[in-house]
């Protein structure tokens, strides 16, 4: 995956694309993927980076969803469990099977869940990944030897999945373009072509050159999740908005918390969310919150809200309270929400996804969830070809192997993210001992990452590096500052940047990091 080949490739004079997708998060990533693999020829535009909205800022599940079965959407939640089973199966270095535990403290609860996670299971199928069941207090302990023990019963214990996003997100992008596709971040789209009133094309701009580029396709796609009312509007100015967006928050916490292998599901807290705490990356996350915005943003702040539930509902759950000092990083996401009535509760609206066609044939694909990726690619171009009589062609997607399939790769490993590709990453730290030593002691990755983020990855910038190609922004805050100008150094080499790149970069970043921060 190189930008320079991909900006000659969209130089090239006449060239017509068969699929041109804006955005690159999870549903324009899989539609890429699915799109390239059919074998149509396949542009994707991302204005900032891959995954940096929401995407990259997940609770890190691949699941069905507990509470949308509560809520009897069975029809979301089979699928949901279909797809589920499918990302494991095709990225077994990514993606991995973890044990929930319920906590009971009333009497009715074990039965009460557990009948609903029987349900849970028979949904998934062939693609099941284990049996719920009843626990006692010993062996619920025994799981969640951290958890608040007050009047607590015993528990349920049930199985999902959990997942890496952004580095799903880098793979899928590296997966796409081994299937042809080209891919370019940092090129923002700045209007719609049109020819006798239909969407053909593009108008784009490099942000790191400026330059403009006129960019036609057969089909395009709107993929672009919170933005996706943005670039309706680009095509028709008196498009109603669609979405409802909604925030979502997470805490960061030391594995001290919780240091079993199982999760922590709370499946009804005061504001009635389903809450987690969830072992990753030898750190533990708490969340989410669910709560309406009307500020979209690519970089959105924690509210002092969040914050205060997510405090107050891990020191009600865990044995040991949560400060604000335990935090380690905190980080907000913002999903797009599909409008349902006039509801205000986004809690309520539709998860699902939708696809819809505008009347100069714009196709937006929008809603989903990451554990759908695969199947919103699946839908958005098989209604392309519907639309735009692109040839005929199956889907590949439900037993392609991503990019760097290993199976075999242990969760507690930092690098089995990587996947097949890690021995040339560790090839690079035995070539040179510079590139084998930690970006910082309590980070688990080492300088060679960022070389390969840089020449594989398509890594522009420190925030690239320690954001999303590692997840050092959102494992510990101070930590990737203090490894911030290690990486600009390095990325500099790679990149061909000066000094002066080098301090404004570690600069931004050291802001940006800011807001990951509790003070």
């Amino acid at each position: 995956m190189n930008r320079d080949e991909g900006l000659q490739r969209i130089s090239e004079p006449g060239k017509v694309w068969d699929v041109l997708i804006i955005g690159g998060g999870a549903t324009g990533l899989g539609a890429a993927v699915e799109s390239a693999s059919r074998g149509y020829s396949t542009l994707l535009l991302e204005q900032a980076d891959f995954a940096k909205g929401t995407s990259s800022r997940a609770t890190k599940l691949a699941h069905g969803g507990v509470r949308y079965l509560q809520q009897g959407d069975i029809k979301m939640v089979r699928h949901a469990l279909h797809e589920r089973g499918l990302m494991i199966r095709n990225a077994p270095h990514l993606a991995h099977v973890l044990e929930f535990v319920i906590p009971a403290y009333r009497w009715w609860e074990k039965a009460f869940y557990g009948i609903g996670l029987t349900v849970y299971d028979l949904l998934s199928g062939r693609l099941g990944l284990g049996h719920s069941r009843v626990l006692s207090l010993a062996t619920t302990l025994e799981m969640i030897p951290t958890v608040n023990q007050a009047g607590l019963r015993g528990g349920i214990l049930y199985t999902d999945g959990q997942f890496d996003d952004s580095r799903l997100a880098a793979t899928l992008a590296l997966t796409a373009t081994d299937q042809g596709a080209v891919l370019l971040n940092y090129f923002p789209v700045k209007g719609l072509l049109k020819q006798q009133g239909q969407v053909a094309g593009a108008i784009a701009t490099d942000a790191e050159t400026g330059r403009d580029y006129k960019i036609q396709a057969r089909a395009v796609l709107n993929a672009t999740g919170i933005f996706t009312d943005s670039v309706r509007q680009m095509d028709d100015p008196e498009a109603k908005q669609m979405l409802s967006v909604s925030q979502g928050a997470h805490i960061m916490l030391d594995r001290s918390f919780l240091p079993g292998h199982a999760a922590l599901m709370i499946p009804h807290t005061e504001d009635g969310r389903v809450l987690f705490a969830v072992p990753w990356h030898q750190h533990v996350i708490v969340g989410t919150t669910d709560i309406p915005t009307p500020n979209i943003s690519l970089e959105p702040k924690a509210m002092q809200e969040e914050i205060d539930f997510l405090l107050r509902n891990a020191t009600r759950y865990l044995a040991r309270p949560v400060t604000r000092a335990d935090v380690q990083s905190i980080y907000a996401g913002q999903r797009p929400l599909i409008k349902a009535g006039h509801g205000e509760k986004t809690s309520a609206l539709s998860r699902d996804h939708t696809v819809i066609t505008s009347k100069s044939n714009l196709v937006t694909i929008t809603g989903g969830k990451w554990t759908t990726y695969r199947r919103m690619g699946e839908d958005a171009i098989n209604h392309l070809t519907e639309i735009f009589g692109l040839e005929p062609r199956p889907s590949k997607t439900e037993k392609l192997r991503l990019h760097g399939y290993l199976e075999g790769a242990s969760a507690e490993d930092p690098h089995s993210v990587y996947g097949s590709d890690y021995p040339q990453i560790a090839q690079l730290a035995q070539e040179s001992p510079e590139l084998g030593q930690l970006l910082h002691k309590r980070l688990p990755y080492q300088a060679a990452e960022v070389v390969w983020a840089a020449r594989h990855e398509m890594a522009r910038t420190v925030e690239d590096v320690l954001s999303r190609r590692t997840r050092a922004l959102l494992l510990d805050a101070r930590a990737s500052q203090e490894a911030a100008p290690e990486v600009a150094r390095l990325l500099a080499r790679e990149l061909g940047r000066d000094v002066a790149w080098q301090q404004a970069q570690v600069e931004q970043f050291r802001q940006l990091a800011e807001n990951y921060i509790l003070r």
